[in-house]
C-alpha cells in the first residue's frame, strides 16, 4: 500500500477558514450583520450558511474556490460523508483540469444517498477498508478511488489528466487501479471512460499538457509514444523528451509555461530556457536524426488542425528519410 499523500500546507489558500452561520451567531453577529459584511466585501458567502473572510475568497482560483465550497459541505453535513469523486481531489492535490465544478460530491457512509440539491451531489457506494483516509479534519477518498471515481464524472481526457498525475506523484500504481476497478466499480455506471483511461495511464507522463497530448494522439489515430525517452551520447544522457516515435524519426515536446518555470534556473529569464531548449533541440535532432514538433496550449485547442498538421509533418520526414535514403 502507498503512504496517504502528504497534507497540504496550513497557509494553502485551498484551507482558507471558514465559520458557519452558528458560530458566528454565538459569536455576537445576526443575520443582519452578516448579510451586511457580505454586501460590503468583508465576508464572503461561499455557500449558504458558510462564511470567509472576503477579499481573501478574492484573490482565490476558481479551484481554490471549489475546495472552499467542498469544505463547507463537510462542515454542514448532518450524517457521515467523505468527499468523493472530484471533491476529493483538492485534498489530493491532483488537477482539476476539465472536470465540473459546479457541484459538491460527497458518498454516504450509511450506504444512502443518490440525491441533488443546492449544488451538492449525494452518492451510494460501498466503502471498504483503505477508501476512506482523514486530513485537515476532512474525511475524503484515498488516491486510487478518487482517481477512479474522476473517470466516471468527466471526460476520459479530464479522467486521464488526474490519473497519471497520480501515478507519475507515486500516490497509486496500475495495478492497485485495475485491482480496486474490478473488485466491485466496473459494475458501476459510466465506467466506458474508465477503461480507456486505464489503458492510456502511464506514470512517466509528467503534467496535465503532456496527458492531454497523450490522449489527442490517441484520439486521432497516432502510434503510441515513449513518454520521457531518454537521448543518451557516450553512455551518458543527455535529454529526455516528452514523446518519442523512433519508428518515424519523430520527437514530440508539450510547450507549457510550467515547463519553462520548471528549468528556470537562479539569476536567469525565461528567455535564457528558451534559448537553452533550442540548443537542447538540436543537440537531440544532431544525434537522434529525428525532427522535433511542438505542441502548445493553443493548439490543443483545435485538435483537427493540430492532428492535419502532426500528420503533415509526419509524412515531410518519411519523405526526407526515403530521399536521403535513395
Amino acid at each position: 500500500m502507498h503512504p496517504v499523500p502528504m497534507d497540504l500546507p496550513p497557509d494553502d489558500p485551498r484551507l482558507t477558514p471558514l465559520a458557519l452561520r452558528g458560530e458566528l451567531l454565538t459569536l455576537g453577529h445576526t443575520d443582519e450583520s452578516l448579510a451586511r459584511s457580505v454586501r460590503r466585501g468583508i465576508l464572503a458567502r461561499p455557500r449558504r450558511g458558510a462564511y470567509c473572510d472576503g477579499p481573501t475568497w478574492e484573490t482565490l482560483s476558481q479551484e481554490q474556490q471549489y475546495a472552499v465550497r467542498c469544505r463547507a459541505v463537510f462542515a454542514q453535513a448532518h450524517t457521515e460523508v467523505v468527499l468523493s469523486h472530484v471533491s476529493a481531489l483538492p485534498f489530493l492535490d491532483a488537477p482539476l483540469w476539465g472536470l465540473d465544478l459546479s457541484e459538491v460530491h460527497v458518498t454516504r457512509e450509511d450506504g444512502f444517498g443518490g440525491r441533488r440539491e443546492r449544488g451538492v451531489r449525494r452518492h451510494r457506494g460501498r466503502l471498504l477498508p483503505g477508501d476512506v483516509h482523514e486530513t485537515h479534519g476532512l474525511l475524503v477518498m484515498s488516491p486510487v478511488r478518487a482517481a477512479l471515481e474522476a473517470t466516471m464524472l468527466g471526460s476520459a481526457e479530464a479522467g486521464l489528466v488526474v490519473v497519471n498525475h497520480l501515478l507519475h506523484r507515486g500516490d497509486v500504481v496500475l495495478e492497485e487501479l485495475w485491482g480496486r476497478y474490478e473488485l466491485t466499480m466496473d459494475r458501476w455506471p459510466h465506467t466506458l471512460a474508465t477503461d480507456v483511461v486505464l489503458r492510456l495511464a502511464n506514470p512517466r507522463v509528467e503534467s496535465v499538457g503532456e496527458s492531454r497530448t497523450e490522449y489527442f494522439m490517441f484520439q486521432h489515430g497516432f502510434p503510441r509514444a515513449t513518454a520521457q525517452y531518454g537521448v543518451v551520447d557516450r553512455g551518458v544522457e543527455v535529454a529526455r523528451l516528452d514523446f518519442a516515435l523512433p519508428d518515424l524519426g519523430v520527437w514530440i515536446e508539450f510547450d507549457g509555461r510550467a515547463k519553462y518555470e520548471k528549468y528556470l534556473r537562479p539569476g536567469e529569464s525565461p528567455a535564457d530556457v528558451v534559448v537553452r531548449e533550442k540548443q537542447r533541440e538540436q543537440l537531440v535532432a544532431e544525434l537522434t536524426g529525428w525532427r522535433c514538433f511542438r505542441i502548445t496550449w493553443s493548439d490543443l485547442a483545435d485538435p483537427e488542425r493540430l492532428a492535419r498538421r502532426l500528420r503533415e509533418f509526419i509524412a515531410s520526414v518519411q519523405r526526407e528519410r526515403r530521399r536521403r535514403a535513395s
